[in-house]
């Protein structure tokens, strides 16, 4: 098998017949020889918010991997169903104890191989105290000058970008 056939993908699930890999649009993909249907793998959806307040920045220990112990902005997947910004807020509330109200979109952000999508908002404060939560050992605001390691490599794209804009406008 090749990187591009998904192998996690291992049986029909309309007749449970083994499932071949197969050329398909340029790829190998998944294919089932009963049903005459190919399976295309979608990425996940991720959101998450730079929440500001002045020059400081909010942001989560987490507690969970990957990322175990690092440092990073409030973030999760997108449920099936959600709107992206349904999604960006809950997961800061859930994560930080935080009510935001988001401003606008900082970017949108993936990289080869890695499936997942991520969607980035800038949000401020609204109401709420803050809390770890069971994804997050802490939860601390922090001036932009004195910012703890992040989490991940695209977290410093993330925050160029945003910083960038912010001078932009």
């Amino acid at each position: 098998m090749t990187p591009n056939f998904d192998a996690d993908i291992r049986y029909c699930p309309y007749c449970r017949s083994d499932l071949e890999p197969r050329w398909i649009a340029g790829r190998l993909r998944p294919y089932c020889p009963q049903c005459e249907r190919a399976f295309f793998s979608d990425p996940k959806l991720a959101v998450a918010v730079i929440v500001a307040c002045g020059e400081r920045i909010l942001l989560q220990q987490r507690a969970i991997e990957p990322g175990l112990g690092r440092w990073s902005f409030p973030s999760g997947f997108v449920e099936r169903g959600e709107q992206l910004e349904d999604a960006a807020k809950r997961e800061v509330l859930e994560e930080t104890g935080i009510a935001v109200e988001l401003d606008r979109l900082v970017g949108i952000y993936s990289q080869q191989g890695h499936p997942v999508v991520l969607v980035v908002y800038e949000g401020h404060p609204i109401s709420g105290e803050l809390r770890p939560s069971e994804e997050s050992h802490a939860v601390e605001w922090f001036t932009l000058d004195d910012l703890p390691p992040l989490a991940f490599p695209h977290d410093e794209r993330i925050l160029a970008d945003w910083r960038r804009s912010r001078v932009d406008n």
